[in-house]
Order: structure tokens, then C-alpha cells, then sequence
């Protein structure tokens, strides 16, 4: 009888051998080990995923690459609207014939906001994240710009979205436009996006907003009945796929091609995280599944 620690390890190591040889006829060996995950293969140009808890990053691909945002901007769009001082959701907005003549000129994505509605900023913000509304982004910026022209109130709200990137620390991004169709000079990179996306999800409206899939809004027409407006549908497709999403937000354009940043929740655990210039709306989809699950698994 073996006895004693050095016959424990004999045992042991019977054991083990043992197995091995049970596990090397079976091929079970040529098994990954659970702990080992492999990097997923994105077909977008630049990714990003981090544990929203601590910011640990999770995953990189060109992280830093300075890249279009298209319609991602919104996001820096509504953190703006909601940082305001004193912000009365419920304030109403008049419709003016420039948010509708810049949508029609621009070919742009839209709420189809009715000129002379009035429109709480609540509204607004859900038709800007959910349908990606350039026209609701306009009045936003219209409203919580300074300035005595609209052009002016523009541009400072422009400014107040560059000075809230900056307040993040933020050194490879810039906004020229208030929704993402740009003038050459809008950009950011997954990083980045991440970033101002998780600070966004700080605030409880905007984590209502981008996890709505369905929202209809009631509006105020010039004669003072109500409209009931067609529902704006979230274009974000993984908050009906993806098992715990809870966001944020799609983009899109000639030169963005096809952008997503993304959250979910699992677990009590949040991965969030960002894919630019991706190659299609399904691939977008695609690649930020892979990287949630990546993120997931190797939190």
C-alpha cells in the first residue's frame, strides 16, 4: 500500500495519466481550453470594447484611427441636450421649414417632423436616436445654441459639443456638424466613441432612449390638436438580437460607411464598444456580436 504525501502524488499522477490517455483516444485534447479565447476577425476598419465599470479595455483594432462617425455623432448630440442646466424635457419646440429643407436637401435620415408642430425635447431626443432624425438633431442644436441667428446658435452648439470632447480628455476627435453629415472635418475613432458613449450612459433619459426599440410621439399641430405621429423603430437591429442590449446607436454614410456603437448587459456586467467603417448594416451587426461575445468572455 503506498502511503503518505509522496504516495498521494503517485496516485495523483496515475490519475492524471490516466485521463490523459482517456482524453487523447477521444481527441478531447484538441479542445481549446475554456480559458482561452480567440480575438474575433472584424470586417470593419477600426473597433473598440471596454468593460464599462472600469474602462478596461477589452479589445482594439486601429482603437486610434481617426475615422467618420456618420449619425454615431447624435450620441455627442443628445450628452449636449442633456448636460444643459435646469433642462426641461417637457419644453416645447417649434418645427421650423429649415430642419425639413435640410433633411430634403440633404437626403438625410429623419423623423419627418411636421413644420409648425410643437415638440417636447423629449420627443425629440427619440427622434433622434431612434430613426437617427437630422431634423430633430437640427432643432436641438437650434435650441440649446446661443446666438441671435440660427447659424449662430448652430455653431455654438457645435462648440459646446468639441468642449465636452475635450472635457473628456478626448484628442482625436472633432465635431463639424451637430448629426454627422460633415464638412470634412467630423471624426473621431473607436476609442473615442466609446468613451463619450459610456459617459452618455450615465445619464438615466439617454439609457431610456437608445434601449427603446418602439416609440410614438404626440405632437402639437399649429391649431393646437394632437397629432399622433408613425412610430420612429430603432435602427439599432441588435436591441431585437442580441441577448442584454441596451444600446446606443447606428451611423452611416458614403464616407463612414456603416458604424455601431454598442452596449449590453449580462450577468451585472456591461461591455460597450464601438465598430466604424464596417461594410454593410448586417455586417455592422455582425461585428459588434462578435465583439460583445469577445468582450463577454474575456471580462
Amino acid at each position: 500500500m503506498i502511503t503518505g504525501i509522496k504516495g498521494t502524488r503517485l496516485r495523483k499522477a496515475v490519475a492524471v495519466a490516466v485521463t490523459s490517455g482517456a482524453m487523447l483516444a477521444t481527441g478531447a485534447l484538441t479542445a481549446a481550453p475554456a480559458q482561452a479565447v480567440t480575438k474575433p476577425s472584424i470586417v470593419a476598419k477600426g473597433g473598440y470594447v471596454m468593460n464599462n465599470a472600469n474602462a478596461k479595455t477589452l479589445y482594439t483594432k486601429a482603437a486610434d484611427t481617426k475615422l467618420s462617425t456618420g449619425s454615431t455623432t447624435k450620441i455627442m448630440t443628445a450628452k449636449v441636450v442633456l448636460a444643459q442646466s435646469n433642462l426641461n424635457l417637457d419644453a416645447k419646440v417649434t418645427i421650423q421649414k429649415a430642419y425639413s429643407d435640410y433633411v430634403v436637401a440633404n437626403n438625410a435620415s429623419q423623423a419627418h417632423l411636421i413644420v409648425g408642430d410643437k415638440v417636447t425635447v423629449r420627443q425629440l431626443l427619440y427622434g433622434l436616436m431612434l430613426p437617427s432624425g437630422c431634423d430633430a438633431a437640427y432643432a436641438l442644436a437650434d435650441k440649446y445654441g446661443s446666438g441671435t441667428t440660427r447659424a449662430k446658435r448652430v455653431s455654438n452648439f457645435i462648440g459646446k459639443m468639441n468642449t465636452a470632447a475635450k472635457n473628456l480628455g478626448l484628442t482625436h476627435t472633432h465635431f463639424d456638424s451637430f448629426d454627422g453629415i460633415g464638412n470634412g472635418n467630423n471624426y473621431s475613432t473607436p476609442r473615442d466613441l466609446t468613451k463619450i458613449a459610456s459617459s452618455a450612459m450615465k445619464n438615466s433619459t439617454f439609457r431610456t432612449v437608445v434601449k427603446t426599440k418602439k416609440y410614438t410621439a404626440k405632437t402639437i399641430t399649429k391649431t393646437g390638436s394632437t397629432r399622433t405621429m408613425s412610430a420612429w423603430t430603432n435602427t439599432n437591429t441588435l436591441l431585437s438580437s442580441y441577448s442584454g442590449a441596451i444600446g446606443i446607436k447606428t451611423g452611416s454614410g458614403p464616407e463612414a460607411k456603416y458604424c455601431l456603437v454598442f452596449a449590453a448587459t449580462r450577468n451585472g456586467k456591461t461591455v460597450i464598444g464601438t465598430v466604424l467603417a464596417s461594410s454593410s448594416i448586417t455586417q455592422r451587426a455582425t461585428d459588434a456580436t462578435k465583439l460583445l461575445n469577445y468582450g463577454f468572455a474575456t471580462i
